[in-house]
């Protein structure tokens, strides 16, 4: 897992790598996840499609978890503009079906994104299913203060 050192981070911020900790080993056909804040930035990552080298056409995007945040991001904020001008309401689950994968996006909460690349024969389902138990977890965790304590920790291990 590509996260912050667990040393030093509090309770709630722990309890968040656990969760995606979780969702990683729980869900087969992962191929990277990613916590974004509502500015951008990676809060969270995993990647583990990236051990697999002998099948290189299951390498997340670009094999970087910063590219992973760069999509969700783009793809939440292109969502909630669309919802924005149709009148739709808040966005909740974004899914974008490719012939080599799939990308998953769910907000968390106030602008924060769980992001997930995946295999193109996942079970969509299931998928959406785990992603939405981790944000239904993590959505009363992932305070202000928190995704500070994250962003801080992430600049400090890339």
């Amino acid at each position: 897992m590509t996260a912050p050192s667990t040393y030093g981070l509090s309770t709630q911020a722990r309890n968040l790598q656990w969760l995606l900790t979780d969702l990683v080993e729980e869900v087969p056909g992962l191929l990277s996840v990613a916590v974004v804040s509502s500015d951008g930035l990676l809060l969270l990552s995993s990647d583990p499609g990236q051990a697999d080298a002998e099948r290189p056409e299951t390498k997340g995007p670009r094999g970087a978890s910063a590219d992973l945040a760069t999509i969700v991001s783009g793809l939440g904020s292109l969502t909630v503009g669309a919802a924005h001008l149709m009148d739709g309401g808040g966005v909740k689950q974004t899914m974008v079906s490719m012939e080599h994968g799939s990308v998953f996006v769910m907000a968390i909460s106030d602008g924060s994104l769980l992001g997930v690349h995946a295999t193109p024969d996942c079970d969509m389902s299931v998928v959406a299913y785990h992603m939405a138990l981790f944000v239904g977890r993590a959505g009363h965790v992932l305070t202000p203060e928190v995704r500070s304590e994250l962003r801080q920790s992430m600049e400090r291990n890339p």
